[in-house]
């Protein structure tokens, strides 16, 4: 009887989308969630192939990255994992042979493989897993250059959705601009091609409101960027306000730039006849500063930085929606793919599909706060050494709240509806201490039903100064 109940629910679920929906999930690389025109207006970004998305699918303008980098946040995605459940918490593993384990962690690619799906994967990696025994990571069809250049992921992408399939697939397009912008910010070659001269001042974008620090911002913010600032990596110390303009310039020309690629992607999901059947997913891996708080890239948990575009499109959907409920992109992709599919889902993925919100269902119950994750070690001060801590981000209607390992003082607190460029840190102001309390009890809550072992030692001793976490050689990443 269970079984015939089970098969009656996945036929159901079929039958709601088509038999057996495609999937394709497009990401791009440091791409801040209002960097569209269809949320920022045309005068200065024009992104006509994603607006056309948006305006057939579902935009959540409170989607997060589960760690605002690349490799803790492309892990998590991919296994529907928080990053402290993969140990991927920032970019080292890179470049030290790290593997996860693959029967623990299984990618999206496995899964779909294993439910027989086509699976192919086209563009920037960044997984730990061996890209080239497909066993670990379930993707048949790979491809990608090196330097990442995305007009030969499109490419690839475009060939495969021209091809006849036999079966559903499972596609994911991985580009990597806007990333540009970090070789952009160093004055070096960028490796997508070149994007021209930026204009006289006044015909750049304006500088960010909140280009100066938070005021009362926790001492750990304060040495982190001056250890960013003293990064070669990182050299935006001294930039001036036309600076940061012509680099927001620059930003949004890359921009344009990756989603004219993606252009490419849906005008052949268009011209196979495969948008009836066809789930597309849209996200960034993290966000870009662009000179909020006088920092570029990322790590940290400023919006500009954490919060990430999010469209999703359902096989035939016509109508634009946009939806406020919180999410989480590590956690939640994954299950609302599953649903979308009809595909069984694993107990140890704690994620909320999106399907029914997406669909333009009502939904009585959601949560009511999103956690963010991050490990900044990325930065290098003037005697070579490096201060290094991590983080945990509890964001809700109203406020964020961030703690970190280490510091004197170790909190935020910023009032979003008030304050939303995040420039007065409230966490020591006496009025505010009852708020500060129950965020902190929020964050406890969250530790203990994830297993998150440093939300503990980051509470303990009512968040006591802890000294930072040093090292003496350099980490020089960045990217």
């Amino acid at each position: 009887m269970l079984r015939l109940l089970s098969l009656l629910f996945f036929f159901c679920a079929a039958r709601a989308f088509g038999a057996q929906p495609n999937v394709i999930y497009i990401m791009t690389d440091q791409q801040s969630a209002d960097a569209l025109s269809c949320r920022m207006g045309d005068r200065y970004l024009k992104t006509p192939a994603l607006d056309s998305l948006a305006a057939r699918g579902t935009f959540f303008t409170r989607a997060y990255t589960p760690n605002p980098l690349c490799m803790p946040a492309r892990n998590s995605i991919f296994t529907g994992r928080y990053p402290h459940e993969t140990g991927v918490t920032d970019n080292a593993e890179m470049n030290t042979g790290f593997a996860l384990n693959a029967a623990e962690f299984p990618t999206m690619g496995t899964y779909f493989r294993q439910a027989g799906y086509q699976t192919a994967y086209y563009g920037k990696w960044h997984l730990a897993y061996d890209q080239q025994k497909p066993e670990t990571h379930g993707f048949e069809m790979l491809g990608g250059t090196k330097p990442i250049i995305d007009a030969d992921s499109a490419e690839k992408a475009v060939s495969f959705l021209n091809q006849k399939h036999e079966k559903p697939f499972l596609l994911v397009v991985s580009f990597l601009n806007p990333h540009n912008v970090c070789e952009l910010a160093r004055g070096q070659e960028l490796n997508n091609g070149p994007i021209g001269t930026p204009p006289p001042v006044a015909e750049r974008p304006p500088a960010p409101a909140n280009l100066a620090p938070p005021q009362n911002e926790p001492d750990s913010m304060t040495k982190i960027r001056a250890g960013y600032h003293a990064n070669p990596a990182f050299p935006v110390g001294n930039f001036s306000p036309a600076m940061w303009q012509a680099l927001r310039w620059g930003y949004y020309r890359l921009i344009e730039k990756v989603d004219a690629e993606i252009g490419k992607v849906l005008a052949a999901v268009k011209a196979a006849g495969l948008e009836e059947n066809t789930l597309i997913v849209f996200t960034a891996d993290h966000g870009e500063c662009a000179g909020a708080h006088g920092l570029n890239q990322k790590t940290v948990f400023y919006e500009e930085s954490s919060r990430v575009p999010l469209i999703i499109s359902l096989p035939g959907q016509k109508a634009a929606r946009t939806s406020e409920l919180f999410v989480n992109t590590g956690t939640d992709l994954l299950p609302t793919m599953f649903d979308v599919a009809g595909l069984a889902r694993s107990s140890k993925l704690t994620g909320v599909s999106l399907r029914a919100p997406t669909n333009g269902e009502p939904v009585k119950v959601w949560r009511d706060q999103v956690v963010v994750e991050n490990n900044m070690s990325q930065g290098g001060l003037v005697d070579g050494s490096v201060p290094m801590t991590e983080g945990r981000m509890v964001r809700t209607d109203r406020y964020k709240y961030c703690v970190y390992a280490n510091g004197e003082h170790r909190e935020s607190l910023v009032d979003l509806q008030k304050d939303p460029g995040e420039m007065h840190d409230l966490a020591r102001d006496p009025a505010f201490r009852d708020t500060l309390l129950a965020m902190r009890e929020r964050l406890r809550k969250f530790g203990a039903e994830t297993n998150d072992k440093l939300v503990a030692t980051m509470l303990a001793d009512d968040v006591k100064p802890r000294p930072f976490a040093i090292v003496t050689q350099p980490k020089r990443g960045g990217s």
